[in-house]
C-alpha cells in the first residue's frame, strides 16, 4: 500500500487552500450532461486471493501465449533471467525521474553510465548517449543529426533498413521526406552496395543501411564506407538484433559513423508495440558531440577528489525549446535501458558469445531442415546471416500458411507481404537460443503436411 499516496486529511488541507468543501467541487466546471452518473458495470471488488485466480484464468483463454513463435522482424524473444526484474524493482531505479540534480542521484547516473559504456562496446564507437525511445526513432534521430552535421540534405536508405525504421525516419523529417531515397537491396537480401554508391554525391547527407538486413543477410560495409566518406557524408547503421554483433565485426570497426538500434532482445521480452529502447552512438569528434541527440551522463571529480556523474554536453532546455534542439525527446526509456545494463552484465562477454552460438547453431539447424522440403526454398540460401532468414512457399500465400500453422499451435515467423507485396509468398522466421530441436522440428513437420 506504499504507494496511496494521500490520507484524509492531506486532502482536506488541500481541498481548503483551493477553497473548495469537496473534491466533487473541482470538477463543476465540466458541464452536468457531459458527466457519468450512477455506478459502472463491473463486479464487484474481489479479495487478493480471488483476484489472483480469476486474472489467472482470463490469461489463460489467451492462446497466443501458448504458441510456439517464430516471430522476429525487429522484437525477438530471448531470455530474460528473473534478476533482472528483481532489481529493477527497486524503488531507487522503479520510481526514479530524470536525474537533474546529480547530488541525489549518483546511483542513477552511474547506471546511464554504465549503459552508454555497454552501447559504445556493442558498437564500436566511442560516444553514446544515455538511450532513446526504440531503434525506429534512434535512426530517425541519426539521420537528423547527419543531415546536421554535413549541413546536406538528401538521404539515401537501404531496403534492407526495417520498413517500420524507414516510415519512422520518414515521418520525423516531415515536409523534407521528399529528401529520402530507398535503394532497393542485391540479390542477397543485404545493402546493394553498388547502387547506393551510384546513387551517391556531394548533396548526400547519409547512407543508411542494415545491419544485419531486415530480411536477414548481413553484409560487410568497408567498401560502402570508404565511398561514403570519399563524397563527405556519413554512413548510418541501424541495427535491430543486438545479439548478431556479437558473431560480426562491429559496424564502428567497418567504418560506420553512428550507429542506431533497438536494446528490446538484451532487456525485456516483446510486448505489444513497445516499450523498447533505443541504442545510439557515434564518433569522438566535436562536430559529433555538439549534435548529439537526447541526454549524456559524464563522468567528474567533486571538490573532494572523488570521481562522480553529471548530465552533460546539453542543458534542460534543449528538450523544451524546439528550435534550439539536438532532439525532442524529453524523456528516455531509463527503466528499459537499465534492464539492458543488467543482462548485459550478467551475462557478460563470454555468455554474450554463448547466446548468439547457440542462436546461429539452432538457425541453420532449421534451415537446412527446410531446405529439403519440396514446397519450400530458402530465399537468400548462400548469404551469412545470424539467426532470422526468409523462406519462399511454393504455390500458397504466406498469410494462408501462417493461418494453418496456428492451428497446430504455432506462430510461423511474419508476413513479409505486409511489407512488400510482392513477397506476398514469403516468410521471415527467427530462432533464439529458447528455441529446442523439438521446437524445430515440430515447424518442419507442419510445414511438411501443408
Amino acid at each position: 500500500m506504499r504507494y496511496l499516496p494521500h490520507t484524509e486529511q492531506e486532502v482536506r488541507a488541500m481541498l481548503d487552500a483551493a477553497g473548495r468543501g469537496s473534491i466533487d467541487e473541482l470538477f463543476e466546471t465540466i458541464p452536468t450532461k457531459a458527466r457519468f452518473e450512477g455506478d459502472l458495470k463491473v463486479p464487484p471488488a474481489l479479495g487478493e486471493a480471488r483476484l489472483m485466480r480469476h486474472m489467472k484464468s482470463l490469461a489463460e483463454q489467451n492462446q497466443g501465449a501458448k504458441m510456439l513463435s517464430f516471430l522476429g522482424c525487429g522484437a525477438y524473444g530471448h531470455h530474460i533471467p528473473p534478476a533482472v526484474d528483481q532489481l529493477l524493482l527497486r524503488s531507487e531505479f522503479y520510481t526514479a525521474y530524470t536525474p537533474y540534480q546529480p547530488e541525489v542521484a549518483q546511483g542513477t547516473l552511474l547506471a546511464i553510465w554504465e549503459f552508454q559504456t555497454l552501447v559504445s562496446e556493442l558498437y564500436g564507437l566511442p560516444l553514446s548517449n544515455a538511450s532513446l525511445y526504440d531503434g525506429a526513432s534512434a535512426t530517425a534521430e541519426a539521420v537528423l543529426m547527419a543531415r546536421r552535421v554535413t549541413k546536406r540534405s538528401r538521404v539515401l536508405m537501404s531496403g534492407c533498413v526495417h520498413p517500420d525504421y524507414r516510415d519512422t525516419t520518414v515521418s520525423y523529417l516531415s515536409e523534407q521526406a521528399r529528401d529520402v531515397s530507398v535503394v532497393p537491396v542485391s540479390e542477397s537480401g543485404a545493402a546493394h552496395v553498388g547502387s547506393l554508391i551510384e546513387q551517391l554525391d556531394d548533396t548526400v547527407a547519409c547512407i543508411v543501411v542494415g545491419y544485419p538486413s531486415y530480411l536477414g543477410p548481413l553484409s560487410d560495409l568497408r567498401l560502402l564506407a570508404e565511398k561514403v566518406h570519399a563524397q563527405g557524408a556519413l554512413l548510418v547503421v541501424s541495427v535491430v538484433e543486438p545479439y548478431a554483433l556479437a558473431l560480426s565485426e562491429s559496424p564502428g570497426a567497418l567504418g560506420a559513423d553512428i550507429v542506431a538500434g533497438e536494446g528490446q532482445p538484451m532487456a525485456i521480452s516483446p510486448q505489444f508495440g513497445g516499450p523498447g529502447v533505443g541504442l545510439f552512438a557515434c564518433r569522438d569528434e566535436r562536430r559529433f558531440l555538439q549534435q548529439l541527440p537526447g541526454r549524456v551522463c559524464g563522468e567528474t571529480v567533486d571538490q573532494a577528489g572523488k570521481r562522480g556523474y553529471v548530465l552533460t554536453l546539453s542543458t534542460r532546455e534543449q528538450h523544451i525549446r524546439r528550435e534550439r534542439a539536438t532532439s525532442n525527446i524529453c524523456t528516455n526509456q531509463g527503466l528499459i535501458a537499465l534492464a539492458f545494463t543488467i543482462r548485459t552484465s550478467l551475462l557478460g562477454k563470454t555468455g554474450f558469445r554463448a547466446v548468439a552460438l547457440d542462436c546461429l547453431a539452432k538457425t541453420e539447424y532449421l534451415k537446412a531442415e527446410l531446405s529439403r522440403l519440396p514446397n519450400i526454398k530458402l530465399v537468400y540460401p548462400n548469404a551469412p546471416s545470424f539467426n532470422e532468414f526468409a523462406i519462399e512457399l511454393s504455390g500458397r500465400s504466406a498469410s494462408a500458411e501462417l493461418s494453418a500453422l496456428e492451428t497446430h499451435g504455432i506462430l510461423g515467423g511474419v508476413d513479409l507481404g505486409r511489407y512488400e507485396p510482392e513477397r506476398k509468398n514469403q516468410l521471415l522466421l527467427a530462432v533464439t537460443e529458447l528455441h529446442t530441436r523439438e521446437d524445430l522440428d515440430r515447424l518442419v513437420s507442419a510445414l511438411r503436411g501443408s
